[in-house]
């Protein structure tokens, strides 16, 4: 079994700062892709940013230059620093991450269960 936990998530004002975390645990031989995904209400998932194996980051539009990815390979945590929020940027934030359990072995997508961040004015 496998699971993704996220913290780091809570109440902001508008202009601060926020770092969430997400740790993967269980039967864990490597894992691939690892990003953030968010949902507001009355919207659908949308990808926050995303960090490969070997570190090359994705970001949405929305979020350049305010938001930074990053992972820890040996502990199998990604993070993600928000800088400058807005509140348009209240949501809650959902960890994923592509994990091998074995090798050779498929590689499954795994979600946590969101971490609510909420920015008021």
């Amino acid at each position: 079994q496998v699971q993704l936990v996220e913290s780091g998530g809570g109440l902001v004002q508008a202009g601060g700062s926020l770092r969430l975390s997400c740790v993967a645990s269980g039967i864990i031989f490597s894992i691939n892709h690892m990003g953030w995904y968010r949902q507001a209400p009355g919207k659908q998932r949308e990808l926050v940013a995303a960090i490969t194996s070997d570190g090359t980051t994705n970001y949405a539009d929305s979020v350049k230059g305010r938001f930074t990815i990053s992972r820890d390979n040996a502990k199998n945590t990604v993070y993600l620093q928000m800088n400058s929020v807005r509140s348009e940027d209240t949501a809650v934030y959902y960890c994923n991450a592509h994990i091998s359990r074995s090798i050779p072995g498929p590689t499954f997508q795994y979600w946590g269960q969101g971490t609510q961040v909420t920015v008021s004015a």
